[in-house]
């Protein structure tokens, strides 16, 4: 039986709801807003029964949007994103697994009439998230790109982003959540069909993750955040050993000529505020938290990922970036998944 295959028959068939997976790795992160717990409130049970996301894939900004859910499973994001993009706004749903979508499917008109729209801004696509290029999708036709805990389960990750960027418009971001590992998972483990269907087997090495985006077009990617992963099966357990699991949320734009390194160009922004949801901070990722009408000095790339992206009309901009003053300071100097606390953090990170 093929990894496709597998998934196929462990989401399908083995999984009927959340509770049968056997650790957290698959499961959703606590601490949400409360205005998205509000939206969760009005999803169907069916739909949020078979949830098996591991993070939160809620980027800010989102009203009138096109959205591309790749691994949409039972629709539970994509009918989350549905009530957040408003009815001007599109959600787009691709999954391979037939049981999944006929869950999905099942309460399109429910959703939509319990938001009030006139017409469904929800559609869904039977595919595969290597192979975007077979469905009717154009090119660079999404604003954002979303993703929860099902990157890893592809056998071939680099295609998947290969799609992406091909299907983002300039300044769109792919905004996923998904599982890494602290080291590269041996081969005996990605054969494995149960840590494989647990998002465990073909979780990427993270430095190895940051090497295949970068080739791919997505020069800087932003961490937003993370958390250890537990794995409460003691045969799991020990079947994984030493390997270290995180779930973790990245963004990654699509900007031409980002540079590979954080770089000083005496640049600074200022959050006017506006964004909904988010009246006394935006926060970019796990270092840019910018408060409210604060000049927040920054790196080329981050004003530029600001300046040239749908956030744009909420900042103020200093600098031209016409001089180069270095390295940014404190940069380069922090891990993915640091469990150092943020006042223990260099003072300036970009």
């Amino acid at each position: 039986m093929s990894i496709k295959e597998q998934v196929r028959h462990y989401y399908g068939d083995v999984l009927q709801a959340s509770d049968d997976l056997k650790t957290d790795a698959c499961r959703g992160a606590e601490g949400m807003p409360a205005y998205v717990k509000q939206a969760l409130g009005d999803i169907h049970p069916e739909v949020s029964s078979r949830y098996y996301g591991c993070g939160l894939v809620i980027p800010e900004l989102l009203e009138g949007l096109r959205i591309l859910d790749l691994g949409s499973g039972s629709g539970r994001d994509c009918y989350l994103l549905s009530r957040l993009v408003g009815e001007r706004g599109s959600v787009v749903g691709v999954d391979m697994t037939t049981e999944q979508l006929d869950v999905a499917r099942r309460h399109v008109d429910y959703h939509r009439r319990r938001y009030g729209y006139a017409e469904p801004n929800v559609t869904f696509h039977r595919g595969e998230i290597e192979r975007l290029d077979a469905l009717d999708l154009e090119d660079a036709s999404f604003d954002v790109v979303i993703s929860n805990c099902v990157i890893n389960l592809s056998p071939d990750k680099e295609a998947v982003l290969r799609q992406v960027f091909r299907l983002l418009k300039p300044g769109g971001e792919l905004y996923f959540s998904d599982v890494y590992a602290d080291r590269r998972v041996p081969a005996t483990l990605r054969d494995d069909p149960v840590l494989y269907g647990e998002c465990l087997g073909g979780a990427l090495y993270w430095n190895d993750f940051q090497n295949l985006a970068k080739a791919r077009g997505f020069a800087d990617p932003r961490l937003v955040d993370d958390r250890p992963l537990a794995i409460d099966n003691p045969e799991l357990a020990a079947r994984v050993g030493n390997i270290a699991f995180y779930s973790a949320t990245y963004r990654l734009f699509k900007l031409d000529g980002l540079e590979p390194a954080c770089e000083d160009y005496g640049q600074a922004v200022i959050y006017t505020g506006g964004i909904p949801h988010h009246p006394d901070r935006f926060v970019l990722d796990k270092h840019h938290v910018i408060e409210t009408g604060r000049v927040f000095p920054v790196c080329g790339n981050t004003w530029r990922m600001l300046r040239e992206s749908r956030f744009r009309s909420h900042f103020e901009f200093i600098g031209d970036g016409r001089t180069h003053y270095g390295i940014f300071a404190g940069c380069g100097t922090e891990l993915p998944f640091d469990t150092r606390q943020p006042d223990e953090m260099p003072a300036a990170c970009c």
